[in-house]
């Protein structure tokens, strides 16, 4: 990898490798996905495929009554060209029995609470279909935290984590991800109109390249200016960086013993076999 460009054919090998690897190694053979209509889902959804074989992935599309007949539509496309199991499970009775008691909520716990219904359902669907819940959430999204806390940024594995916004959809075209799917405008589908870009304030384009100058390159902030980039641009990406990072990492416990979970016993998972 050069900078935000992609060997893709490697990259997919790792990609599946890992998906397989670690899927099986904790006895498990299926996954399950949440397929909203965007790139990142497919491209897991393609991924899993890949790795597994069709008939041990299921997708599920999970639609809030204000979602998009379109995002329908693009997952059921990628349920059709893999050949995949899905179902679909609308969220609307759940989500708006909550909120009755909370009429004056806006639109971000709107969101949040659907982010995190659609979660429970997946696990739930983990633990009928005995599938391990495959991640969707990018490099972009979880370095700028833009993403729900145990809702989006849940799984049991996540194969699109160490990719950028850019570099899936260099993936995804590569592996005969439809280009409609590719190239529509990210959005969350959380509400009417939404989309990532116009709430956050830039393309995913521009902000690649300054995250990974400054997490992959190391680049301190004078060199980015230098580069070119807007200070306040920069420095903005930065605040978001750093104001997210309780996001990014498992619940801190306090200690109190001479060996603590999360930083004294890390252990990996398959400890004692």
């Amino acid at each position: 990898m050069i900078g935000l460009s992609l060997h893709c054919e490697f990259v997919q090998h790792i990609l599946t490798g890992f998906i397989a690897n670690e899927v099986r190694k904790t006895g498990f053979s299926r996954i399950v996905v949440g397929l909203s209509g965007g790139v990142d889902s497919a491209l897991s959804a393609y991924l899993g495929a890949k790795a597994l074989g069709a008939e041990n992935v299921w997708a599920l599309m999970m639609p809030y009554r204000t979602s998009s007949p379109e995002s329908r539509e693009h997952a059921e496309l990628v349920v059709k060209q893999l050949g995949i199991q899905s179902d679909v499970i609308e969220i609307t009775p759940m989500v708006d029995a909550y909120f009755e008691r909370f009429p004056e909520s806006d639109h971000v716990r709107r969101g949040n609470k659907m982010a995190r219904e659609r979660m429970t359902i997946l696990f739930d669907h983990s633990a009928k279909l005995k599938a391990l819940v495959l991640g969707t959430s990018n490099k972009t999204e979880l370095l700028l935290g833009y993403g729900t806390l145990y809702g989006d940024m849940a799984s049991a594995i996540n194969p699109l984590g160490d990719l950028y916004k850019t570099q899936i959809r260099h993936l995804a075209r590569h592996m005969g991800i439809p280009e409609v799917i590719v190239r529509k405008a990210p959005s969350g589908d959380l509400w009417v109109g939404q989309t990532d870009e116009a709430e956050l304030g830039f393309t995913y384009e521009e902000v690649d390249r300054i995250l990974y100058l400054m997490v992959d390159r190391r680049c301190e902030i004078s060199e980015l200016i230098a580069a070119g980039f807007e200070e306040r641009f920069v420095r903005a990406v930065l605040t978001k960086v750093q104001a997210s990072q309780y996001k990014r990492r498992l619940p801190l416990i306090a200690k109190i013993s001479a060996r603590t979970i999360d930083r004294d016993f890390r252990y990996p998972r398959d400890w004692g076999k």
